[in-house]
């Protein structure tokens, strides 16, 4: 069955092709009724604009491309829906390409959108700025990065960050309000800048509350339930074990959880526990996880109306600036 035309609808309407087109987009220049009689009769013969037709005219395809780590991580997942939601609401729809936290394959994903005609490209917890910020610019599409490891500002990128530091500070001041002074920290994937500002946090806390750092309770993570499976055995095997430990994200903690309940140690009163995200999981594991919550939600609403903002820079007032979101402290039983 053929694809019902503008051509066939102005033959059936007896009027010329202009009209119908105007007729469609709701032009004033058409009159209402012969708008309404156009617009009643697209719907009968099963009309429907053609969407590579349409963004030739408006010289915008009306989507946004989101490159993601991994769909399976439950932190990036909650961004996602936001920024589905949030496109939907403006009339937008997403594309979505994941990169396996490969910065090569992050880059190749934000070009193969820009070959599909994307306005824009939201792209979460990447290197990819930071190593190629040139090439981002000469993309020449509006780019915004959420908890990106970039430095810079481009022309045509921006970012979305949660308050690291900060966050860090607030998990690290809570287990010292509790009265802790042994507290380790269980680090993200090597050169992490959201790491880095979390564990700058934490000495941070600790350096106001006048107590020494000690080097050997920071132990490296990789972000993943292994990394506090991992460092449990190391903690415990310190000539001064620590009381309490922040790790650097919900699934470090909760696979370090898993190892202590596997050794018998009892969370709270041996080892407390606090994450950093609070992913869906955290109110469920046993005992239910401590944890500095990101505004998720606000960081993919956030990201998507910057995209749009910077196709339409008169929004903005003629002024865009990178965004810095703060975390809160979410108390449970871990702690």
């Amino acid at each position: 069955m053929s694809r019902v035309s503008i051509k066939d609808i102005a033959r059936a309407a007896n009027v010329s092709h202009s009209t119908v087109s105007r007729a469609l987009g709701n032009s004033p220049l058409v009159r209402a009724e012969t708008r309404a009689r156009i617009q009643r009769l697209a719907q009968e013969m099963g009309y429907s604009p053609d969407a590579w037709a349409r963004s030739l005219v408006m010289g915008r395809t009306q989507t946004i491309g989101v490159v993601v780590t991994a769909i399976t991580d439950p932190f990036i997942a909650e961004i996602v829906q936001a920024i589905e939601q949030t496109a939907y609401h403006h009339d937008h729809t997403v594309i979505l390409a994941t990169s396996n936290a490969e910065p090569e394959r992050e880059l190749a994903a934000v070009e193969m959108l820009r070959s599909k005609r994307v306005d824009g490209v939201i792209v979460t917890s990447s290197r990819v700025g930071a190593l190629y910020q040139e090439h981002l610019d000469r993309l020449g599409v509006p780019v915004v990065l959420i908890n990106s490891h970039r430095q810079q500002r481009g022309p045509y990128t921006f970012s979305v960050n949660v308050d690291n530091q900060h966050g860090g500070r607030l998990a690290t001041d809570h287990l010292i309000r509790l009265g802790h002074r042994r507290i380790a920290y269980i680090s993200g994937p090597e050169g992490n800048s959201d790491d880095l500002a979390r564990q700058a946090g934490y000495r941070q806390a600790l350096s106001l509350a006048g107590i020494d750092l000690d080097p050997d309770l920071i132990l490296p993570g990789n972000g993943r339930l292994s990394g506090g499976e991992d460092a449990l055995p190391r903690l415990v095997g310190l000539a001064e074990p620590p009381t309490a430990v922040f790790c650097y994200n919900d699934m470090t903690a909760i696979g370090l959880l898993r190892a202590a309940r596997q050794r018998h140690l009892i969370v709270p009163r041996d080892l407390a526990v606090v994450g950093f995200d609070d992913i869906p999981f955290a109110s469920y594991v046993c005992p239910p996880l401590t944890t500095v919550a990101q505004p998720k939600f606000e960081m993919g609403r956030r990201a998507v109306e910057m995209v749009l903002t910077l196709l339409d820079p008169a929004l903005a007032g003629g002024s865009i600036s990178n965004v810095v979101v703060q975390g809160r402290l979410i108390v449970r039983e871990s702690s």
